[in-house]
């Protein structure tokens, strides 16, 4: 056998032996990332059963962990302390990937704001978007309810430029069959049928950090 035959049988093995391990890892890696969703999806539905008064106001909080008031809070604060609830903190992973990519993210005149902001950032809408495009999977927006998983992650145009986002969660609406979603839009967190009530501008899955 000359050299080179040598080599190409050496490296057509190297490539079976890769394909065996990497089959062998996939089905455990993707019952960790279905136990993950579970989990996210049952602290989204325990977030229900708090009382929690809509304010959108800028509190100083503090890093890492911070939070506002447990008693009040916007849409996005339900996704926040959902993520929390699984040993996530989307403030501190927000704010990392800002402060190193910052042109990646919307820069939005009433913000007034040319640098990362560790009180507020993780709380906009349009940064979660950004921050879940970059390091979560971006999903296919469609008009079919069955593309919507629990544990995923939807965000909403209500128009006028106001934004909002939601989880899905495993319980389905008797009237439609479609997932439900918990959500704050003004009420304090529910979980209710609104999957397309309004026009649907991102659909997301986020996993946490590499580990």
């Amino acid at each position: 056998m000359d050299k080179r035959t040598h080599n190409l049988i050496f490296l057509v093995a190297l490539g079976l032996t890769a394909s065996l391990t990497f089959a062998q890892t996939r089905p455990g890696e993707a019952r960790a990332k279905q136990e993950f969703l579970k989990k996210l999806v049952a602290a989204a539905g325990e977030r229900t059963h708090h009382v929690v008064r809509y304010d959108p106001a800028y509190v100083r909080i503090p890093y890492l962990g911070g939070d506002v008031p447990a008693d009040t809070g916007v849409c996005t604060d339900e996704v926040i302390r959902s993520y929390r609830a699984v040993g996530i903190d989307l403030q501190k992973e927000v704010h990392e990937d800002m402060e190193q990519n910052f042109s990646a993210y919307p820069r939005h005149w009433r913000w007034l704001s040319g640098h990362p902001d560790k009180n507020i950032d993780h709380r906009r809408v349009p940064n979660l978007m950004v921050f879940f495009s970059r390091k979560g999977e971006t999903l296919a927006i469609t008009q079919r309810a069955e593309d919507y998983e629990p544990g995923d992650l939807v965000t909403w145009d209500l128009g006028g430029g106001v934004p909002h986002v939601g989880i899905v969660v495993d319980q389905k609406s008797a009237t439609s069959g479609r997932f439900l979603i918990v959500h704050n839009i003004g009420q304090g967190p529910k979980m209710e049928d609104i999957l397309f009530n309004w026009k649907i501008s991102g659909h997301y899955r986020y996993f946490g950090p590499p580990k």
